[in-house]
């Protein structure tokens, strides 16, 4: 695997985020690896994805909900006061304004419609920081369906809000006790509680990630902001494209979505990785959760446990299609530790009034790093996706500030 090139050289434009090639596959990466029993499961979701993909009355339906239940079209902000002291131009693309407050909903209602159609009744997903249950819990109370979260134990301490907006939402949120009791092993649970319930019941990842079709559902799902985001500076820079598109990476959806709207531009796009889970800054080849992607793993090839102070970041890969796109040279991935994340948040807050999600805050980090030293030019032009509110994170900033 072959290092991302240099930020002196071009651009290559070869990876432009389409259809993935035959069967479910970004290069090396990706593929449907799930048991026997899940197999069928899957052919029927990618079935059914495709057919409701091209129909108009399905992306009617999903853009009207998405305008007038999730809000969008979300903000593009320009980042004023930081900007000045940054010496860049930072534009701030606003998931953290949609209800619910994350990237999530954008996602979540594309696979409860497409569970209706489906003639499913029940959601099952899985969730780090809460967000994606929430989402998820929302959009089964809107749409008449029931949903089951599982969640890890330890994210369960740490995002006791979501947790409580989950419950209120009227989901029955499964705590996880095995492992890291983490993102990981609440995706491990899920998709175990998955195998023997198929029949009444569609399971809504929330990343870009598990067997195909949902690596690239999800990122259909959430090409909403790039596409957006893309139009929304056409209008703002004179160049119309941004110099640079910064998202943070976990799983990889929002960075996903964000990507797809400029794969095909000049902008360099930039992957910010929390430094205890960088999948595909440090991961090496590996099977889990149904697709082959980049994993943090040991030398026996055992899964290494992640960590980060952002619940959703702490996940040890990354989607099969950022595997892809590093190895093209079309993504550059970067990690972010901690203490850089908490400070980039405060900083945001005081300069912006704008607090954001510790996840966002990472791919944040990685743009006053990168103006300090140099790395960006001064008077580059950053179009960064603030991917959540920061809500969630108050009682783990209140401990360290």
């Amino acid at each position: 695997m072959r290092d991302v090139l240099p930020w002196s050289e071009p651009v290559p434009l070869d990876g432009t985020m389409g259809e993935p090639q035959t069967p479910g596959r970004f290069g090396e990466y990706g593929g449907r690896y799930a048991p026997e029993s899940l197999v069928e499961a899957c052919r029927e979701v990618d079935e059914a994805f495709r057919e409701a993909w091209v129909d108009p009355g399905f992306r009617g339906a999903l853009a009207r909900l998405l305008a007038v239940h999730a809000g969008r079209p979300t903000p593009l902000t320009p980042a004023r006061r930081l900007s000045e002291t940054l010496g860049v131009r930072l534009y701030l693309k606003r998931e953290d304004l949609t209800h619910t407050g994350s990237h999530k909903i954008n996602n979540v209602l594309g696979q409860a419609l497409l569970a209706t159609r489906m003639g499913r009744r029940r959601l099952i997903a899985e969730t780090g920081a809460g967000q994606h249950g929430v989402a998820t819990a929302t959009a089964a109370a809107l749409l008449g369906l029931e949903a089951t979260v599982f969640m890890g134990e330890r994210d369960i301490e740490r995002q006791a809000l979501n947790v409580f907006r989950m419950r209120m939402l009227g989901a029955e949120v499964v705590p996880v006790t095995t492992g890291s009791r983490t993102l990981k092993d609440a995706t491990s649970e899920a998709m175990r509680h998955w195998v023997g319930a198929t029949g009444d019941s569609h399971y809504c990842i929330g990343s870009v990630l598990g067997p195909d079709p949902y690596p690239w559902m999800v990122r259909e799902f959430q090409r909403v902001i790039g596409d957006e985001a893309r139009g929304q500076c056409a209008a703002e820079l004179r160049t119309g494209v941004p110099d640079h598109v910064v998202a943070c990476v976990g799983g990889g959806s929002n960075a996903a979505g964000t990507f797809a709207g400029f794969a095909d531009t000049p902008a360099r796009l930039v992957g910010v990785e929390a430094d205890g889970g960088a999948g595909a800054t440090r991961g090496r080849l590996g099977v889990l959760h149904g697709c082959r992607s980049l994993f943090l793993q040991d030398d026996d090839g055992q899964i290494v446990q992640a960590h980060s102070i952002a619940a959703g970041l702490d996940y040890p890969g990354v989607g099969p299609e950022h595997a892809y796109l590093r190895d093209l040279g079309r993504a550059r991935y970067v990690t972010v530790t901690d203490d850089e994340a908490v400070g980039a948040a405060v900083r945001l807050a005081r300069a912006e009034g704008i607090v954001p999600a510790l996840e966002s805050a990472h791919a944040l980090a990685w743009v006053i790093r990168a103006a300090g030293d140099g790395e960006l030019p001064a008077g580059a032009t950053v179009m960064m996706t603030l991917s959540g509110r920061g809500d969630k994170d108050v009682s783990t900033l209140k401990e360290l500030l």
